[in-house]
């Protein structure tokens, strides 16, 4: 795992196995692709909150190890754009969140200077946001144009069909059996983004264990009730 010099922590969840990769095929397979030191010099993900852009930037670096660096901006942004200093000496950089900093001069500079040394040296930039680079306010036009030159790819959200099979690879990750009816449950009774999901998966994970109970529909109503 790759830590700035502060107290972040990869979530251990967050790994190429546990994604569900259905209609994210290609990208995944081109990520994992760059994350073992193989491909192109990055790529701009984009897509809307809770499809996965994080846990696929984890899981690049994850797979990476030291050679890489998570950069979660949305938790930085209060820290100052002095948090990226020496990171270019990393191989591989991802970049989360990057329309939290978009049109602060500081930071935009900082950003600007890190990609011009990461990708003149021929190393690997991964950023993801909510909408395109061509989209995203970024006010800095060098910075602008400099980013526009990544492949961009959007993040597709699953299916209803594909979400309970996601459940079921996440519960499977933690060693939990998910039965069919009672994915379908989770589904019928929960916000239906895969954040809300996976929120709710963790709290009957932890409440199974307390109760020794199995994940079946009468033990789900209970902690729901």
């Amino acid at each position: 795992m790759t830590q700035l010099a502060l107290p972040l922590r990869l979530a251990d969840h967050a790994v190429f196995e546990s994604f569900l990769g259905a209609g994210n095929e290609a990208l995944v397979a081109m990520l994992a692709e760059l994350a073992t030191g193989h491909g192109d010099q990055g790529c701009w993900l984009w897509g809307p909150p809770a499809v996965g852009k994080t846990h696929l930037l984890q899981a690049v670096c994850d797979r990476a190890g030291d050679r890489s660096v998570y950069v979660p901006l949305r938790m930085l942004a209060q820290a100052g754009p002095e948090v990226l200093e020496g990171l270019a000496s990393r191989h591989l950089i991802c970049v989360d969140d990057m329309e939290t900093i978009a049109g602060k001069a500081d930071w935009e500079a900082a950003l600007f200077a890190l990609c011009n040394e990461v990708l003149d040296e021929n190393r690997v930039l991964i950023v993801s946001a909510a909408m395109s680079s061509r989209e995203c306010p970024i006010a800095l036009p060098d910075l602008q144009s400099r980013l526009a030159r990544l492949a961009t790819y959007q993040v597709r959200a699953l299916e209803d069909s594909d979400r309970v099979l996601a459940l079921q690879l996440r519960a499977g990750h933690r060693g939990l059996d998910l039965p069919d009816d009672t994915a379908r449950y989770l589904l019928s009774r929960s916000r239906r983004d895969m954040a809300s999901l996976y929120e709710l998966l963790d709290k009957l994970d932890l409440e199974a264990l307390r109760a020794q109970r199995r994940l079946t529909i009468p033990f789900v109503k209970d902690v729901l009730s």
